[in-house]
Formats: structure tokens, sequence, C-alpha cells
């Protein structure tokens, strides 16, 4: 088990759940587990029974389901600092899959301490949490409706650049791999066509690879080609 001493600081973003799950386990009314899994290990499995939620310290997990055809659906992805698996709040068994992309460092903490927990913070906190989770997917499915794939892409890039990457003013660096094919599973279009948006913002100036092949973000000039449609769109 594990305290808040052991904990890396994840308070950059005031009251987060990772900040007061921090505190808390810094008072000791919160204990944890930490563990340790493997590139392409799964934290959990679709339908599985898992009372927990987890923080991950570094690494990173992303999220997936399969459609009825068995085709591979990527929901999200997960980094330092980020919290998931709070569907076990709700539903006793697992809504989707959780697979590390790289050896990744979690602390687990079962649900059942937070519900139980008699402190106000933590349960606002979380619900904060869920409420954002919440807002998140709604806009991914406004998203795929309202938008082509390439403004789908784009704004994907915005929210990967804000959640795992490495920021810099309005600049993020995504250091950690994250393949075509992927994108494409979250976009819902084929490798082929990121591909060629990637070109297409790359051509832009909003988006662009470093000498070591790390995908660089350029926050603000993407999210103008949201907000005023300022590339011709492609289908």
């Amino acid at each position: 088990m594990i305290t808040g001493s052991g904990m890396e600081p994840f308070c950059n973003t005031e009251r987060s759940l990772a900040c007061v799950l921090q505190d808390a386990a810094g008072r000791g009314t919160i204990r944890g587990t930490r563990i340790q899994i493997g590139r392409r290990e799964h934290v959990y499995n679709l339908g599985q029974p898992d009372a927990n939620i987890y923080l991950v310290e570094s690494g990173q997990v992303k999220t997936l389901t399969h459609t009825r055809d068995g085709k591979q659906c990527l929901l999200s992805i997960h980094g330092p600092g980020d919290v998931f698996g709070e569907s076990s709040v709700l539903a006793a068994n697992r809504t989707e899959t959780a697979q590390a992309m790289q050896v990744t460092t979690l602390v687990q903490v079962r649900v059942a301490q937070i519900m139980n927990d008699c402190d106000p913070p933590l349960r606002e906190a979380l619900i904060g949490h869920m409420a954002s989770r919440l807002l998140e997917q709604q806009q991914v499915i406004a998203n795929l409706v309202t938008m082509d794939s390439e403004h789908r892409l784009a704004a994907l890039l915005v929210n990967l650049g804000k959640k795992v990457g490495k920021r810099r003013d309005q600049t993020a660096l995504i250091r950690d791999r994250i393949t075509q094919e992927e994108l494409a599973e979250m976009v819902g279009t084929t490798r082929s066509r990121i591909g060629y948006f990637l070109k297409r913002f790359s051509v832009a100036g909003v988006v662009h690879r470093t000498e070591d092949a790390h995908l660089c973000i350029h926050i603000a000039e993407l999210t103008d080609y949201l907000e005023n449609s300022s590339l011709s769109a492609g289908l």
C-alpha cells in the first residue's frame, strides 16, 4: 500500500480529482496500491468486474472498445496526472478495455474508499471529474455528427496536446508515439486519410514533426482552424 509521500505531484489543475486524491493519500484517509503495467498489457477488460479507479503516475493508457463486427474503437488516451476507470462508480462491470501503451505506473484506489470517505472535497472532486468526462464524451459525439473527419482530427489533436503533450506557451509536444492507426480509430476514418490530413496540417504550419519524429501541435492555430475553418475541409 502507498500513501501520498511516494506520489508525484499532480496539482496543475486546481482541485482536480488527481490533486484531491493525492491530498487524501497524504492525510492517510485514502490508501492506494501502486502497480506497474507492461506495454500492451491490460489494466482491465470489457465486461470484467473491477471496483477501482486509477491514477496514472507515469506512462500512458488507452481505453478502447469494439464494434459488433469486431472493429476496434479507441475511446481515449490518458497520461501522467490523469484519472480513468471512473465508470466503476456506476457500473459493476467494465464498459471498455484499458491497455498500457508503454510501461506504465498506476495508483489503484478502490471506489468504496472514496464513497465511504466523509471528506467533502474528495466527493466534490469525483463529481466534478465525472461531469467533465460526460461533457468530453458529449463533445466527441457532437464532433462526429457536425464535423468532417479533417476537423475531427484537428479537435482530437488539440485535446491530446492539452492532455498528454508537454506544453510551452501555445505549443504542445507529444513525446510518446501515437500511431496514425490509433488516430484513425479515434477520429472514425482510415489511416490513409489521417496521413493526408497530417500533411495538410504540416503545410499549413499548425502541426509538425520534430527531428526525433515527435508530434508538435500548435494549439492556438489549430483552435483557430476549428473555429474559423481557415483551412479548406477535406472529407
